[in-house]
């Protein structure tokens, strides 16, 4: 499949490995209707005052990564390939703040992010920061998912793409981040926590927000991860409550609502996201309004937003900053004359 070069891509992905409830691979069909709404002449976001879809930047709709759903191996390899291949292109707006395409992905099931991650280390040349939205830990040892039929393949799943990027370096240990989480963990002791620990998260549960609330949060992650980091944002839907996104594969109670979860991402504009995520979208589970596609629709449109808000923010200092030393080098030039 070919597609033009553009900055911000949109790339669907059918993927499922384990799951409690199946039914994530059908999730980009359903955030794409979801979307269907948003459009360019109805797409200025006043929060931020502009619109994505208007703006000098180009978001294009790559559409769906052909992959197989008999083989988690060969998926696992048709997915890397073509984050590698659309990672790999040249933007459509070339400037200095924009060096490489930026991929948001909508899943299909977490493991996704495997893939995605061995793209960008390729692509930036080094293991990148993860900002990881989420009820659960998906940094299990693959022992943590038993296999009645042992084997490499059987341990990658949605739950232990993290260990394994770690694993394999691909990802900074010491400045990725949780949030979100309220997973119960395996076992009878805290040995989940400390495999996370040595992958270097920190971690910021969905109580948090009770005595820390939005801003804090926003903080934490913030200071834990910086502003120059090239970093993966990914987001499982079922970080949000159940009750508020029914349609995920594994509902955690006791979640965010979408407005936080919103509110949080708006206060990280100034990340360096390279990438990210959208996962775990299952509409069979959704309810009539299918609400939680309409969620993760709002979140894409969220992101979207970010990435441009920061790449004109950009331009703009770096234009300012040449103004500003055109203006002295001329005073000097006068001050010579004189």
């Amino acid at each position: 499949m070919s597609f033009p070069p553009s900055q911000k891509n949109l790339v669907d992905v059918h993927c499922l490995t384990r799951i409690s409830f199946p039914g994530a691979r059908f999730g980009p069909r359903a955030i794409r209707a979801a979307s269907a709404r948003q459009t360019s002449f109805r797409g200025f976001n006043h929060r931020r005052g502009l619109n994505p879809y208007t703006s000098p930047y180009t978001i294009f709709d790559c559409g769906d990564i052909p992959i197989t759903p008999f083989d988690n191996a060969l998926a696992l390899h048709q997915m890397t390939s073509a984050f590698l291949e659309l990672g790999s292109r040249t933007p459509a707006l070339i400037h200095s703040t924009n060096p490489k395409p930026k991929l948001l992905t909508l899943g299909g099931d977490h493991s996704i992010a495997l893939p995605a991650l061995r793209a960008l280390n390729k692509i930036y040349g080094g293991p990148i920061a993860v900002l990881h939205f989420d009820a659960h830990l998906d940094t299990w040892h693959p022992a943590k998912y038993p296999s009645f039929w042992k084997s490499a393949q059987s341990d990658f799943t949605h739950g232990s793409m993290f260990w394994i990027a770690s694993n394999e370096g691909l990802i900074i240990n010491g400045s990725s981040a949780h949030a979100g989480l309220r997973t119960r963990l395996a076992g009878d002791g805290w040995d989940d926590f400390e495999d996370d620990d040595r992958q270097g998260f920190l971690r910021i549960s969905s109580d948090d927000i009770d005595e820390m609330g939005t801003l804090g949060i926003i903080s934490s992650i913030i200071d834990r991860i910086g502003t120059e980091i090239p970093t993966y944002l990914s987001l499982d839907i079922d970080v949000l409550d159940p009750g508020l996104c029914p349609g995920t594969g594994t509902p955690e109670p006791g979640g965010w609502t979408s407005r936080e979860v919103i509110k949080i991402l708006r206060g990280l504009e100034s990340l360096n996201v390279v990438g990210a995520d959208i996962v775990e979208v299952a509409p069979a589970y959704d309810g009539a309004g299918e609400q939680t596609a309409l969620v993760a629709a709002q979140v894409a449109f969220e992101i979207l937003t970010s990435w441009v808000g920061r790449g004109l923010g950009e331009i703009e200092k770096i234009e300012d900053e040449t103004k500003a030393k055109d203006k002295m080098e001329n005073s000097e030039d006068q001050r010579n004359e004189l």
